[in-house]
């Protein structure tokens, strides 16, 4: 898997964002943090679970996401 900078960090506490990839795309859910491995990140999903989820396969997210906390 492709190691990120974090000069590439695009996701911010609180964005909105997909899971473009992996075994669930199109899952919403709202970024929490990066992991101590920075190749992965805590997400807040609809039903409020939060997982863990590769950077590489969450994109920005232009829908909102109903019943989140930002």
């Amino acid at each position: 898997m492709k190691s990120i900078g974090l000069t590439e960090l695009t996701f911010h506490e609180g964005d909105e964002v997909v899971l473009a990839h992996g075994p669930h795309p199109g899952t919403l859910g709202v970024f929490l943090r990066l992991r101590e491995d920075v190749n992965w990140a805590d997400i807040t999903e609809r039903n409020g679970d939060v997982h863990s989820h590769p950077v590489i396969w969450l994109a920005h997210s232009a829908k909102a996401v109903p019943g989140s906390k930002n």
